[in-house]
């Protein structure tokens, strides 16, 4: 059930989304296949947050788009032709991304988009394409509200919703003795449609493992300074804090438990600690140990084109470790790419048709879909250890076979 702050939000998406209908009505739908056997490159669009709130995860994924754009015109393009990608800055805010989508797709009339950052930007810039009858391939926004209206053409290139994402966390605290298990949790989320249901879905099912819960609270999503909620948590010593974060909420949830003086026995973040040096850096190396996340890839992993693809960023970002964004948002590339492969043209309905009933092989591994385009696969637990990233569950999956737990001690 919606929180008031919550219902705000999705009625204000709301209303951004009639708006963007009715712009999208007035003008028109391009048609799904343009240029038949021509030789002109294919244009792809997007609209990413570039700056404001979201400018982190917003620069990764226009880096992920553009070392998948390299790649393909350097293997001979999409269908024998080369591919452009159209990028613009939606700044963070609804208003822009709903003018952008609707102004590449009537009037630039872009061959193909690709999604933007957050499910609050996708849900508006989904409703513009599916308005259009454009595939959207989304890199994120797992929000289970993304899935709720009958959408044809949205598809979401992660392993699972967000609710989901909790699971493997949970499996992992169920494997423990039960004597080690964490025994009191808190639990601060930004009021954000992806981080939050994965706190949600952490505490209920932590709580019927008898976990109990101390602390409870979602925080704005423009909150800078954490350093209340810190002493709140401290006040408590829960032995668990699980934190619905975006990035810099991330970073000064750990800064601000510094200055209090309190560490967890455990620490889970959602996509804060996904982004590689970025947050190494924004805690400092020695604060990482420990901190558990949830993420759909990594970048040891040996699915199909995984090491190519992070050569490929090395060398054009200065020999950066991909985030997470990045590689999400390649992985949504890829998906748009093997659809056009396999149908042979750009015919929207064609693409997504093909989608729904097919398995995609990714930087992420195998992705399939069903009918509302939501994901029917499983995260994965990484943890920092000794400023890198280890992938500790499933087995299967496994970089290392230790765990750091209890967390150590902030540096």
């Amino acid at each position: 059930m919606f929180t008031d702050s919550r219902r705000s939000r999705f009625v204000r998406l709301a209303a951004v989304t009639a708006a963007a209908l009715a712009v999208v009505a007035a003008c028109g739908t391009p048609s799904s296949e343009k240029d038949a056997g021509s030789k002109k490159p294919i244009v792809i669009g997007a609209s990413l947050p570039l700056t404001g709130d979201f400018s982190q995860p917003g620069t990764q994924a226009q880096r992920g788009y553009q070392v998948w754009q390299e790649m393909v015109n350097a293997d001979g393009g999409l269908i024998g032709r080369k591919v452009e990608l159209k990028i613009t800055d939606d700044a963070s805010n609804q208003d822009t991304v709903v003018s952008d989508y609707t102004r590449l797709i009537t009037q630039d009339k872009v061959d193909l988009v690709l999604g933007t950052f957050s499910s609050l930007l996708n849900f508006p810039a989904s409703a513009v394409a599916e308005k259009n009858g454009m595939l959207f391939v989304e890199p994120a926004g797992g929000a289970p509200d993304m899935f709720s209206r009958g959408f044809k053409y949205l598809i979401y290139a992660q392993p699972a919703l967000a609710p989901a994402q909790a699971n493997v966390f949970v499996d992992w605290i169920k494997s423990l003795p039960e004597g080690d298990r964490p025994k009191t949790a808190a639990y601060p989320t930004q009021d954000d449609p992806f981080a939050r249901p994965v706190i949600e879905s952490m505490q209920k099912q932590l709580e019927e493992l008898g976990v109990k819960t101390v602390y409870s609270k979602t925080y704005p999503a423009d909150t800078a300074n954490l350093q209340t909620i810190a002493s709140a948590i401290a006040d408590k010593k829960p032995d668990l804090v699980a934190q619905g974060a975006v990035f810099e909420d991330g970073v000064s949830l750990v800064r601000s438990l510094r200055q209090v003086g309190f560490s967890p026995k455990a620490l889970f973040q959602t996509s804060a600690p996904s982004n590689s040096d970025q947050y190494s850096k924004g805690v400092g190396e020695a604060n990482t140990e420990g901190v558990f996340y949830t993420v759909s890839w990594n970048e040891k992993a040996e699915t199909p084109l995984n090491k190519e693809f992070v050569a490929a960023y090395k060398k054009k970002f200065n020999n950066e470790i991909p985030a997470e964004d990045a590689a999400d948002a390649f992985a949504a590339a890829q998906i748009l790419q093997k659809a056009v492969e396999e149908v042979g043209k750009i015919d929207q309905k064609a693409l997504a048709d093909w989608l729904h009933g097919n398995k995609v092989e990714t930087i992420l591994g195998p992705l399939t879909w069903d009918k509302r385009g939501a994901p029917l696969s499983d995260f994965i637990l990484a943890q920092w250890q000794s400023g890198a990233v280890q992938v500790v569950a499933p087995e299967s999956a496994a970089t290392t076979g230790k765990v750091v737990y209890p967390k150590p001690d902030w540096k």
